[in-house]
């Protein structure tokens, strides 16, 4: 595979940020969960709202909503957006003693927000794991993925 097969390389094979300079602005949304399981326990705590440090999930999502914010601040090459939208959302699944984080990005830009969003769910889902560790640092957060992706020029993309 040469260089010019991978955009975040040069022809000298130098890392650089994509030049969206011609791409035309468009209409972008994108979705992605990170789950964390728990000890039964620290499910009930989080849902009954007795954590002495507050309201683990609305802290949660503060914190993926800042963490969407500061993405190209974190990962390297990744463009500064305007992002219109941030949604985080964490809903207690006592099933599977766990909690699923969602993050839906938007923005009318030139480039992607998968970024964004794959930011967002993972630390809000890290949010959650650093307010409860006191009590569960067996916690685990799993399946960080992307749900969607529309927009831009490439075709939508939906998970299975």
């Amino acid at each position: 595979m040469t260089t010019q097969q991978f955009t975040h390389l040069d022809d000298q094979g130098r890392a650089r940020m994509v030049d969206v300079t011609d791409k035309p602005v468009t209409a972008r949304s994108a979705t992605a969960e990170a789950r964390i399981a728990m000890q039964p326990q620290t499910l009930r705590m989080i849902v009954e709202g007795g954590h002495k440090k507050g309201d683990v999930l609305a802290v949660a999502r503060i914190a993926g909503i800042q963490a969407a914010k500061k993405c190209s601040d974190l990962i390297p090459l990744c463009h500064p957006l305007l992002l219109s939208s941030v949604q985080v959302e964490c809903e207690p699944d006592p099933g599977n003693h766990s909690v699923l984080v969602r993050a839906t990005c938007k923005l009318a830009g030139q480039t992607g927000v998968e970024m964004e969003a794959l930011t967002a769910a993972s630390i809000a889902a890290l949010t959650i794991y650093d307010m409860c560790k006191a009590m569960d640092r067996g916690m685990e957060i799993q399946s960080v993925r992307l749900l969607e992706k529309r927009g831009g020029k490439s075709a939508a993309y939906q998970a299975d």
